[in-house]
């Protein structure tokens, strides 16, 4: 054999086969190039309405203020300050969400009880050297890093509840089992009011009631401390006159449109101006000093002039499409701990969401709870972004462990609404696979038993035969 022949033989081009490998005797096998994992239905929707909330948030945001800004300042050199800021952040919060949506459940998890105690250290610190805007005091810090602590905690009290409840599910069966919820929760809740803000309480409240619900807790219980929370509520509406104002306001808003009721009676000019598809977008008026905070809490009546009822509905068609997309996640998690806290912030959000709709349309009470995703806040805009991050690394199958020595408890904390009292798919083929091996076991056991016995009756049955 030439020299040639031999090298393409000891390649593999002559038809020779290849060296097997040394030890058992098999080939080597090649490797396979590993591929990343698809997304999920609910990934690609959840990520799609939060980019395309953020996008109109940007526009809308530089539409609303930069008016304002110009009548201000006499020119256009600095029309676009809060868009700017609302770019960066953004950009900040985007990078935030990528690396929890990758390899941050667990880590913060573990961090949970770390988290919770700067929050209320926040809250505490606040009251005492915040920054006082309108006669609240919300924020601390100057400059460009000012935060609002009320935002921070509205995440955390949902990681907390969510921690809480699926170390023990058994927990949400009483009032009893779920009290250090409620305790952490209404201490914050005592901050928060004192600022004074009570429209993010609300939010906080209705968001750990929906985590409740999801946990499995008796509508009894929640019947209880829902009556509980709203004497409280109205007992502070009316020892405030700034909150009973608001609330006339509400209920008579034709005979406070001068007053209390004024910023209400603009917005729905605001919404009746737009029509079916707005006047454009840079042409509306009431963003022109006639709507007081147009691009934070009243964006969405900027939204509903410029863009008309179009665009209100598109509004809402994202945050519906996020909220189906959440609560799948929620219904698909591999743990308890996942479902809790995706329905947790998945119905914050949602919850969010509606209070700042219904309050521009005049169907409830204004709160001063801004539209999430859309409106001007850099502490709101973080704190969500963050909480996306989560929901999506669990859409992407990510799991934690509890940071104690307690289980999950498998099936005791099940999404009784998300899933509509049934089980899921992947616990049926538990409980189906279940069945099968421990009736194959009693099908063992039954046939070694018979067996055994009919060699007993064989013996007996010989001794007989030949006794006779």
């Amino acid at each position: 054999m030439s020299a040639d022949a031999f090298r393409l033989g000891r390649f593999g081009f002559g038809g020779a086969k290849p060296a097997k490998s040394k030890g058992k005797g098999k080939g080597v096998k090649p490797k396979r190039r590993a591929r990343g994992k698809a997304a999920s239905t609910e990934y690609n929707m959840l990520l799609t309405a939060t980019l395309c909330l953020l996008a109109l948030g940007a526009v809308m945001v530089f539409s609303a203020s930069s008016t304002t800004r110009i009548l201000q300042n006499g020119g256009l050199s600095d029309s676009a300050f809060y868009l700017k800021r609302t770019l960066i952040f953004g950009a900040i919060g985007l990078a935030v969400m990528h690396v929890v949506a990758r390899r941050g459940l667990g880590m913060v998890r573990n961090a949970t009880p770390l988290l919770l105690g700067v929050a209320i250290f926040l809250l505490l610190a606040v009251l005492g050297v915040g920054t006082n805007v309108n006669g609240a005091t919300r924020w601390i810090g100057g400059g460009s890093l000012q935060i609002q602590p009320s935002e921070i905690a509205k995440v955390v009290l949902i990681l907390y509840a969510a921690d809480v409840l699926a170390s023990k599910p058994k927990r949400a069966r009483s009032i009893e089992g779920f009290m250090p919820v409620l305790l952490v929760t209404g201490i914050s809740c005592l901050l928060i009011m004192a600022e004074p803000d009570m429209g993010t309480t609300m939010v906080i409240v209705l968001a750990i009631g929906a985590t409740l619900i999801a946990a499995g807790a008796r509508p009894r219980d929640l019947g209880l401390i829902l009556l509980a929370i709203g004497v409280c509520a109205l007992l502070m509406t009316i020892i405030e006159p700034y909150r009973m104002a608001r609330l006339t306001g509400f209920l008579n808003p034709g005979d406070a449109a001068e007053g209390a009721g004024f910023q209400a009676a603009q917005a729905k000019i605001a919404l009746g101006s737009g029509g079916l598809f707005g006047v454009g977008i840079g042409n509306g008026v009431q963003k022109a000093f006639y709507l007081p905070e147009a691009h934070t809490d009243m964006i969405s009546a900027v939204i509903g002039e410029e863009l008309g009822m179009a665009g209100i509905v598109g509004v809402v068609g994202l945050f519906a499409m996020f909220g189906y997309a959440g609560l799948k996640v929620a219904q698909k998690a591999k743990d308890n701990y996942g479902k809790l806290l995706v329905a947790g912030l998945t119905s914050l959000i949602l919850v969010q969401a509606t209070v700042n709709l219904f309050a521009v349309m005049g169907l409830a009470p204004l709160t001063g709870v801004p539209l999430p995703f859309v409106s001007y806040g850099n502490s709101s805009l973080m704190a969500t972004l963050f909480a996306v991050g989560l929901i999506l690394n669990v859409a992407r199958g990510g799991r934690a462990s509890a940071a104690r020595g307690s289980g999950t408890g498998g099936g005791a904390g099940k999404l009784r609404v998300v899933e509509g009292g049934r089980a899921s798919a992947r616990e049926r083929a538990d409980a189906r696979e279940r069945s099968r091996a421990s009736g194959a076991r009693g099908a063992k056991g039954r046939g070694g038993g018979g067996g055994n016995r009919g060699a007993r009756r064989t013996r007996h049955g010989g001794r007989r035969r030949a006794s006779g």
